[in-house]
């Protein structure tokens, strides 16, 4: 999260960014010595927690983020007694970019979420191959290595329709976005099938915000509210790589009125998915 009185200079230095440094790192060391304690070889290794010579490597010399389940195999097979365990929450953020971590954290967890997506579909509502193309088209280029690490983290994030009980959730989606066929006709037409089949949960309400509409209280950019377990709301904005986590009361009751107002704005749930199959037989 970045604070308020960051400079730009500040803002460029995000040494936990990606793969290959922080803890990432650090658990891959702590992986390579128990492996030595333990007698055992890559090859071997692998084979008892079920993965190639090659992850084990990535993961020992910090280029990979180890998935939970490896972690948690790790561990028992070296019997490390809970040690590489202990680091598994702070590897699993090491997965995402460092201005979105503590956002990852709160919705993971979150008892209600409300999201206004402007430039394009949510990150829990895209498909595999949206959100690829979507990382592919980011400016700088990211390293492949990169890429396929993002989109694991970004699918991990869609376990949250799994949860129980299910957070009740929100979307605001602008019209734009679902006629914009990033990655292609097909892609597009695949995540517009998914984002009308999620809005078909008893959790979820999805309306898109027309193009044509003259009224229109977003313009000051997407956000979304995220509702904690303990009764406290909130507020994420985000721009340019750039993030801010708001708690303060003015901030979070100015962002919920103006949530208020897009949803009545907006086309209602049963418009919205009535839109969306149109726009399907266009792709």
């Amino acid at each position: 999260m970045t604070t308020q009185n960051e400079t730009e200079a500040d803002a460029e230095q995000r040494p936990d960014d990606e793969p290959g440094s922080g803890v990432v790192v650090a658990f891959g060391r702590q992986l390579k010595l128990l492996r030595g304690r333990a007698g055992l070889d890559r090859t071997e290794f692998g084979k008892r927690v079920g993965y190639a010579a090659q992850s084990v490597a990535s993961f020992e010399q910090g280029r990979r983020i180890p998935q939970p389940r490896f972690i948690d195999r790790a561990d028992d097979v070296l019997d490390a007694g809970g040690v590489l365990k202990a680091l598994k929450e702070e590897v699993a953020r090491a997965q995402y970019p460092a201005f979105f971590r503590d956002a990852a954290r709160l919705e993971a967890k979150a008892a209600a979420l409300s999201v206004y997506a402007v430039s394009a579909v949510s990150g829990l509502l895209q498909t595999e191959e949206y959100a690829r193309a979507v990382f592919q088209m980011q400016r700088p280029l990211l390293d492949d290595d990169v890429i396929a690490q993002r989109l694991e983290a970004r699918m991990v994030r869609q376990n949250i329709f799994d949860r129980r009980p299910a957070p009740l959730m929100s979307f605001v989606i602008e019209e734009s976005v679902l006629r914009r066929p990033l990655g292609g006709k097909k892609v597009m037409r695949d995540t517009l099938e998914q984002v009308l089949f999620t809005g078909q949960l008893r959790n979820v309400e999805i309306q898109v915000m027309p193009t044509d509409r003259a009224d229109h209280a977003g313009l000051g950019g997407p956000f979304t509210l995220i509702d904690t377990a303990k009764g406290q709301r909130i507020a994420y904005t985000e721009v340019q790589d750039d993030s801010r986590l708001y708690t303060g009361v003015r901030k979070i009751r100015e962002l919920e009125a103006r949530y208020g107002i897009l949803r009545s704005q907006a086309l209602t749930p049963t418009e919205s998915s009535a839109l969306i199959v149109e726009l399907m037989g266009e792709a």
